[in-house]
């Protein structure tokens, strides 16, 4: 074999190998669309697996069909395009995902309980008349609440549903709402609560109790479990997300599909091993900082 054959040979060799990088780079947040998150401890077990798939694909191609390595790169390439051209999983998700990856699943969380405060006088007079008067509004059956709750529940995260579950239906109705509720101050004199049906035939306006009934309204007719937290002068709504492993699987679908948003802490309330999320308006995602820490009244719906 003479110089010319050897160089060629290396550069072959070397040109596999980067063929066979940008092979792995779109093929592992391609897999872990497909992959539930699994967790130990603080390691995203789920994201080495892919990335290990995605490689151990990427060799057997190499091992028994070397030719064809550059086509199925090239089929890879043309689909991410379509999808970018048409808005499905192109690249710009796909480098979403590897920031989600490195950024926030393997770098360090930190979380924040508030701790719930009840005030002993819940059952005393007015209290009890504004706690029933906001559970007679809560109407998930009406019929425009539920199309207007169905139809933006389909607005984002399509994509990940499989990984994720009805979770990402609840997630999206919740990035729409908080997208494009405006604030309305009621009167001075008077405390209104809207229907959920008055809020959006209104054009999504309104104070935060006419948020919070429009919240847990939409979120129940999708089967979502909310209630309302009730503080000095703010009303919230929260999502129920289950015991600690399904509140560890939301924690994840929130930190991976709202990686725009600089997330430092999910705040949550814990009782009995029951994990709730915040969802104010205020919140730019789910499970985003409390007004207040102090609640003078759950209402459960």
């Amino acid at each position: 074999m003479n110089y010319s054959e050897d160089k060629y040979g290396s550069t072959r060799k070397v040109l596999l190998v980067i063929i066979s990088i940008l092979t792995v780079l779109p093929l592992a947040p391609l897999i872990n669309r497909y992959i539930p998150p699994i967790m130990i401890g603080s390691w995203n077990l789920d994201l080495t697996i892919s990335i290990a798939l995605a490689a151990v694909f990427t060799w057997l191609i190499l091992r028994l069909f070397r030719f064809l390595l550059i086509p199925a790169v090239a089929l890879l390439v043309l689909v991410l395009l379509y999808n970018q051209l048409t808005n499905g999983y192109g690249f710009g998700r796909i480098l979403t995902d590897y920031k989600t990856m490195v950024e926030k699943n393997w770098g360090r969380k930190s979380q924040k309980e508030i701790d719930l405060v009840l005030n002993p006088s819940f059952f005393e007079g007015p209290l009890t008349k504004t706690v029933k008067s906001l559970q007679s509004k809560v109407d998930s059956q009406d019929s425009v609440v539920r199309n207007f709750a169905v139809r933006h529940s389909l607005d984002y995260f399509d994509e990940y549903h499989t990984k994720y579950g009805p979770i990402v239906r609840q997630l999206s109705l919740f990035k729409y709402i908080n997208a494009q509720f405006k604030y309305v101050s009621d009167s001075q004199r008077d405390e209104y609560f809207a229907t959920a049906r008055e809020t959006i035939e209104n054009g999504m306006g309104g104070d935060c109790d006419d948020h919070t009934i429009l919240m847990v309204s939409t979120l129940k007719a999708i089967g979502g479990h909310c209630r309302m937290v009730l503080t000095e002068g703010h009303l919230y709504p929260e999502l129920y997300c289950g015991d600690e492993k399904s509140f560890e699987r939301m924690q994840q679908a929130i930190i991976h599909l709202f990686s725009d948003q600089a997330i430092d802490n999910i705040y949550y309330h814990e009782q009995n091993g029951q994990y709730w999320i915040n969802l104010d308006y205020t919140a730019r995602y789910p499970g985003g900082p409390y007004l207040s820490e102090k609640a003078f009244a759950i209402i459960d719906l």
